[in-house]
């Protein structure tokens, strides 16, 4: 599995340090950033392949810095703090994060997110055959190349794990998908029963294509089952 670019913004140096010399050991190559005030800058001007973003940081906190760059900045964001209030974790995902680890994080934990991560940028670099490599569903319009969506001819500003969860829907418009199986797609992980993402996530989809939250009719919710996109 080939490593990814990674930009560590965390202000504790020891940990820094570890998590660094950590990741390395699985050819990763980490970069790290201990001022929240020079996160947003570095995130755009570098464009790592992934971040990994402590909440609690002086000049700039996380929350802040995930909401600037995220328009901008379109690969995967893990959060991490030391915080377990779950009103966060909601934060988090709504202003884009793709995954939020709590502190202290296990190793072994964050290896398994990344790699799940990696493998999920491998399998969307396979370039597909022109005539599979646009679909489209009503308004919407999705290119698996250019990894860009739009609707109603606007182009769309979603995060990594929102045009995943978009194409994912959009390759199976018409039929239900469960939220095990959307979790399993999207994440590269096994559902816990517990994370709000993939509801979080649809929420976020809806607002941004227009579908009334009350009442939608693209992307729809099946009582007990899950979610499909309307044909």
């Amino acid at each position: 599995m080939t490593g990814l670019r990674i930009l560590l913004i965390e202000d504790d140096a020891e940990l820094a340090e570890l998590t660094q010399e950590y990741l390395r050991g699985f050819d990763h190559q980490v970069s790290h950033e201990a001022d929240g005030s020079q996160a947003v800058q570095r995130i755009l001007d570098e464009q790592p392949d992934l971040v990994l973003l402590d909440i609690m940081l002086p000049g700039k906190n996380g929350i802040d810095i995930c909401r600037e760059v995220r328009e901008h900045y379109r690969n995967p964001i893990i959060m991490l703090t030391a915080r377990s209030d779950q009103i966060d974790q909601i934060i988090g995902l709504e202003i884009g994060a793709d995954d939020y680890i709590c502190k202290p994080v296990e190793p072994r934990l964050l290896v398994a997110r990344i790699n799940a991560i990696s493998r999920r940028i491998q399998r969307d670099n396979h370039t597909p055959a022109a005539d599979e490599s646009l679909l489209q569903v009503q308004g919407l319009q999705i290119n698996s190349n250019a990894r860009e969506a739009s609707h109603n001819g606007q182009q769309l500003s979603l995060s990594t794990q929102e045009y995943d969860l978009l194409h994912l829907l959009a390759r199976n418009a018409g039929k239900v998908l469960s939220r095990e199986y959307i979790f399993h797609e999207v994440r590269g992980l096994e559902y816990d029963g517990m994370s709000r993402f993939v509801d979080i996530t649809i929420s976020r989809l809806r607002h941004k294509i227009g579908d009334d939250p009350h009442q939608p009719e693209r992307i729809k919710t099946v009582r007990n089952r899950g979610y499909l996109l309307a044909t």
